[in-house]
């Protein structure tokens, strides 16, 4: 790596732009580090844009809906607003109010609030290897379309999802699928020109009725049969969350890596196929759905897991339904686990948490156990496979971005140890900039 062109040093490198990521670049370089964001796709946002455009996590569900993230996130939302309607929204399946935008317009979102925190961004990039030293990730090996270049970092967050940064680094983590199914991929798609009233006139589980009865009549090929489809900013646009990826050849392979490229290839290749299955049977069979028209498939195809790191603690089913607190938690989450299987006849099931309750998340759970100096933010934070289907809202990778962005720009300050960091000074910190930690100051 010595003799390659260097991108310079910086005291936060954040990989991956995420819900996560993009909110833990904003806050270090609001705490003043001098902060660098790389991402593999041509704009922010990681899933927030790429895939879907609601976030869930901000209220709890159940009898009254509770306001649990906040500071930064918040942020986000009034920019969305500012350039067009964003809604609010029951989810399908009773986890709570999602706030539903124009994905195009928080593209711009996340850049503005990136750049005018004073971060960089690095787009067209992909993280190839690390430096690590002593369990500290001293040097990035990036490609880019100008050949490969170096950046050295004090502290490193792994946003990226797939825990990129950590795999390259040899640390420690659960693969999706070694020890319990994996969940499954989605490729979502938009739909234009619906009759809204018209769709209306049937409900969700007159619409699953009609998804099955398709099915079974052979004519259609619909691996899920409870999928959803909701209303956007925009009027008679309708956005779906339908198409289940679970095989990805022929032969029936189980699709166990998706961060294995080959067979991401092929699921994205498939979920493109079942997209165009599905809005066959809406045009079809589905009433308002007779003179729409395809107008957008996902920039890539949805992945729930891959690869969750093994953190100083790893949050688990009994924390997240027992709705535990912990000391050093740094932000709440109400959501259900919401765990997308396959197999022939099963779908998605939902595990509640009690009414208003909410598990909180541990700082522990963003610390690499391997490292000295990298944190996790995101769907690859320590967590078991029950916990981390909770716990991946958008909203909530949001409250762990802000953390991690906050707790890596202190740690910078005396060498990038980020467990030197104290605890309290970094909920300090959190709270001080609008974050809730604990149900006392929800909203």
């Amino acid at each position: 790596m010595n003799m390659l062109p260097t991108l310079g040093s910086f005291d936060v490198v954040v990989v991956g732009s995420g819900s996560a990521g993009s909110t833990a670049a904003i806050a270090a370089a609001r705490s003043g580090a001098s902060t660098l964001l790389i991402e593999k796709l041509p704009f922010l946002g990681g899933v927030s844009t790429a895939v879907l455009d609601t976030f869930y996590g901000f209220y709890t569900p159940g009898s009254q809906a509770t306001k649990v993230v906040s500071g930064i996130p918040d942020d986000v939302v009034e920019g969305l607003r500012r350039l067009g309607p964003v809604l609010e929204r029951p989810n399908t399946y009773g986890a709570g109010t999602g706030v539903t935008y124009l994905a195009e317009h928080l593209k711009v979102v996340w850049e503005r609030l990136v750049t005018e925190a004073g971060a960089k961004v690095l787009l067209h990039a992909f993280v190839q290897d690390v430096t690590v030293v002593d369990g500290r990730i001293t040097r990035l090996l990036i490609a880019t379309k100008a050949g490969l270049h170096t950046v050295d970092a004090v502290t490193v967050i792994d946003s990226s999802g797939d825990a990129d940064v950590c795999h390259h680094a040899g640390f420690a983590y659960e693969l999706a699928g070694s020890l319990t199914a994996a969940q499954t991929l989605t490729t979502t798609f938009r739909m234009a020109n619906v009759d809204m009233d018209k769709r209306r006139t049937i409900t969700k589980d007159e619409l699953h009725t009609l998804m099955a009865a398709a099915a079974e009549s052979g004519d259609y090929d619909l691996p899920r049969r409870e999928g959803s489809d909701h209303i956007t900013p925009v009027d008679g646009m309708i956005a779906t969350v339908m198409t289940r990826i679970d095989h990805v050849d022929g032969e029936g392979e189980m699709l166990r890596n998706a961060g294995d490229p080959e067979i991401l290839s092929r699921a994205e290749m498939a979920g493109r196929r079942q997209a165009l299955e599905y809005v066959r049977f809406l045009q079809d069979l589905v009433p308002g759905y007779e003179k729409a028209s395809l107008i957008a498939l996902s920039s890539q195809v949805g992945v729930r897991e891959t690869r969750r790191v093994y953190g100083d603690y790893r949050l688990n089913r009994s924390d997240v339904l027992g709705a535990r607190q912990f000391d050093d938690q740094i932000g709440l989450c109400g959501a259900p686990i919401e765990d997308h299987h396959g197999g022939e006849g099963t779908g998605t099931t939902w595990e509640y948490l009690p009414d208003g309750a909410v598990v909180g998340i541990p700082l522990g759970t963003l610390i690499a156990k391997d490292g000295q100096n990298v944190l996790m933010a995101g769907r690859c934070f320590s967590a078991e496979h029950d916990a981390q289907a909770s716990v991946r809202s958008m909203a909530q990778c949001m409250a762990m971005g802000q953390a991690v962005g906050t707790a890596a720009a202190l740690a910078a300050q005396h060498g990038g140890l980020v467990r030197d960091v104290e605890t309290a000074a970094l909920l300090d910190a959190l709270r001080s900039n609008g974050a809730i930690l604990d149900l006392e100051r929800a909203q």
